[in-house]
């Protein structure tokens, strides 16, 4: 992996450099910015801020109902029982599987969304430094891949900053 990057001690100043690449022309999606805390006072901490964790999680609680009453209907149905006039189906008997697995199902799915989305599983190391955990803030790109000057000019936009390559 290539990277170029610049720590920051200020975010004043990782915004104008964010605002640099862009006016460089990076898109948003090739602009990495870490920070050790919450910077929701300044536009870059939006950088790629819409997900659809809240979909994903739904979905996975309608697969497993799904499942849950599918199963439920089918063991009711299938099993070979004198039930006495009753209703061979019962929902109140079925409610707490049928919460449970619903809820199982949303939180599979909300886990493994956020293993995928966090990078957990990929196998090349992501863009770090040391430096983010004493307070620093990253803005950088991977793969610049011929724009370095433009890219170090853009990310040069405080004084005193540190600019390195990987």
């Amino acid at each position: 992996m290539s990277a170029l990057y610049a720590l920051y001690s200020e975010g004043a100043d990782a915004q104008r450099a964010v605002d640099g690449l862009r006016a460089a022309g990076i898109p948003d999606s090739a602009i990495t910015v870490i920070t050790t805390t919450p910077m929701e006072d300044f536009e870059f901490s939006h950088i790629d801020g819409k997900n659809r964790l809240w979909w994903v999680a739904c979905l996975g609680g309608v697969i497993g109902f799904t499942l849950i009453v599918g199963l439920a209907t089918y063991t009711s149905a299938d099993w070979p029982i004198n039930v006495g006039n009753m209703a061979i189906l019962s929902g109140w008997a079925f409610l707490v599987p049928v919460f449970e697995v619903t809820m199982l199902g949303a939180i599979l799915a909300t886990v493994g969304t956020l293993i995928v989305t966090a990078g957990l599983g990929r196998r090349r190391p992501a863009l770090y430094d040391p430096a983010v955990s004493d307070g620093k803030i990253l803005v950088g790109i991977e793969d610049p891949a011929g724009r370095q000057a433009e890219i170090e000019r853009a990310l040069r936009i405080a004084p005193g900053v540190e600019l390195k390559t990987v």
